[in-house]
């Protein structure tokens, strides 16, 4: 079903994405009269997967440090500086709003109508999903405002600590609806994600819940008990959400191969992103077979990369370096099995003494390779490792420098398995790699020359406009938003806290 809506599903976001430039969250959500809870749904998940899956997967791969600019080639080299401008967000912010958000809301009022409580809990995870994104990427953001049309054009932002309470409310809400009356989601293969199978959604609002939960861990609003009833329930994910529904021609592809690498139409010939030896040289120092799976070699077959932020040091070009390997249908993640196992992990340390933290912890670093292996080849199709051989890679590693180290304080156990989460979420989800360092402060920001990339660390990229290790920890607010709403108004830098970023540093 999935490549039977292909064509005609990428001919609908082209359209829609270009209607949608011009508008912003303030824009009445119309819809052509054909358009059904189906198409809806499937159009959020595209608009959803171009952001998370292009402009996200940029800026996380640079903050992340997975990818640096490349030497004489400028494209990124404000973002590589921290130096990004009040318009970077512009298209992200409209096509989430105006695009997703709006979508969503049709699908959850359709499905509601209608009584049909399967569709509506995958519209609410989904909408929760967003709103917590753009959390995360904003802090204080339209909510209860929000997607109102013409009865509002000027919506107030929320708190983000509000929206999250709010979010965990609706998803349980959702939840207790579809087991109260069961009505299962009839909008099948337009589901691009989990093909309307509703016991993998309700699994992963459960594992979206237990994200959301742990945000908040350096807060006042942490909250064990919660979390431990959902360690308790044990209904996470047990299969990636995923958007895959990519082809190899022209505006088929996966969104940041098709600007970023591709030579094709407005792509920008695979000029600009090269390999960052934060992450790089963790995956050669601990001999990690995943370097092949998430970087391809440069034109000679040779594995290379460079400091953060070193690209102008340099005369050659982008080819003599890693490079980062997305192909044309290369999958946009949302939440993986890995990341579940970390969340999992994290959560039995800070909150059950650690006990069961360490199979979490393996799981995770097994899930890793999994994904890796099913999902990224070489430019051939090719896998690099069968999946037995990946399984076996991944068992040596936990039998070798990936070992778990029980014991210690609660962050020497927890740093373990966000410096795997790091190593694991890389071209898989940069976005949240990058939020998770902030939130964490692992792999930590050392000075240069102190740095021990074999145990994972991140430096301050040498054209910083930052002074000493200070790295960006949010974005700007769109301009084009800020100009047409006075209830937004412009914070003064980058370096301000989103409310949950509360960790002493």
């Amino acid at each position: 079903m999935k490549n039977k809506l292909k064509i005609a599903l990428l001919a609908f976001v082209a359209v829609s994405t270009s209607c949608q430039e011009d508008l912003d969250i303030n824009t009445d959500p119309n819809f052509p009269q054909e358009i059904n809870k189906g198409l809806a749904l499937a159009a959020s998940e595209a608009s959803l997967a171009t952001v998370v899956g292009g402009d996200l997967t940029n800026l996380g791969g640079f903050y992340a440090q997975y990818h640096t600019q490349a030497p004489t080639a400028s494209q990124y080299e404000n973002i590589d500086a921290y130096n990004i401008n009040i318009t970077y967000a512009d298209r992200l912010w409209t096509e989430l709003y105006a695009g997703c958000l709006n979508d969503l809301k049709y699908v959850l009022d359709t499905s509601n109508a209608a009584g049909d409580t399967g569709t509506a809990l995958i519209a609410t995870v989904l909408q929760a999903y967003t709103y917590q994104l753009l959390v995360d990427l904003f802090g204080d953001v339209p909510y209860s405002q929000a997607l109102g049309g013409l009865q509002n054009i000027t919506p107030a932002a929320d708190p983000g600590e509000e929206i999250y309470m709010d979010l965990l409310a609706r998803i349980s809400a959702a939840q207790a609806a579809y087991a109260a009356n069961p009505v299962p989601s009839d909008v099948g293969g337009q589901d691009i994600i989990y093909g309307a199978d509703m016991d993998n959604w309700n699994r992963f609002a459960n594992t979206l819940k237990l994200r959301i939960y742990l945000r908040m861990a350096y807060t006042p609003m942490a909250n064990p008990a919660a979390v431990n009833a959902l360690i308790a329930e044990n209904n996470f994910i047990d299969e990636d959400a995923a958007f895959d529904n990519f082809g190899t021609s022209l505006n088929q592809t996966n969104p940041f191969f098709g600007v970023q690498l591709s030579n094709e139409g407005s792509g920008l010939g695979d000029v600009n992103n090269v390999a960052s030896n934060s992450l790089h040289e963790f995956y050669v120092l601990n001999n990690d077979p995943r370097l092949e799976f998430v970087y391809r070699p440069n034109t000679a077959g040779n594995y290379i990369s460079i400091p953060q932020g070193s690209g102008d040091e340099f005369n050659n070009t982008a080819v003599n370096y890693s490079r980062p390997n997305v192909q044309r249908q290369t999958p946009v993640f949302l939440i993986t099995v890995a990341e579940s196992n970390f969340l999992q992990a994290e959560a039995l340390i800070r909150y059950a003494g650690g006990a069961g933290a360490q199979q979490k912890y393996e799981e995770g670093v097994r899930a890793s390779f999994a994904t890796y292996q099913a999902n990224f080849f070489d430019s051939e199709g090719e896998t690099f490792l069968s999946a037995n051989e990946a399984l076996q890679a991944a068992n040596d590693l936990l039998a070798g420098p990936y070992a778990y180290t029980p014991g210690g304080t609660v962050e020497e156990q927890v740093r373990q398995v966000i410096v795997q989460k790091w190593a694991a979420l890389a071209y898989v989800n940069n976005i949240e790699a990058w939020i998770e360092t902030t939130r964490t402060k692992y792999p930590e920001i050392v000075p240069e020359g102190t740095e021990n990339y074999a145990e994972g660390n991140r430096i301050p990229s040498r054209i910083s406009v930052l002074s000493g290790t200070t790295v960006p920890s949010i974005l700007f607010y769109p301009d084009y938003e800020v100009n047409r709403n006075p209830n937004i108004q412009q914070r003064n830098n980058i370096t301000e806290n989103v409310w949950w970023d509360q960790k002493p540093e």
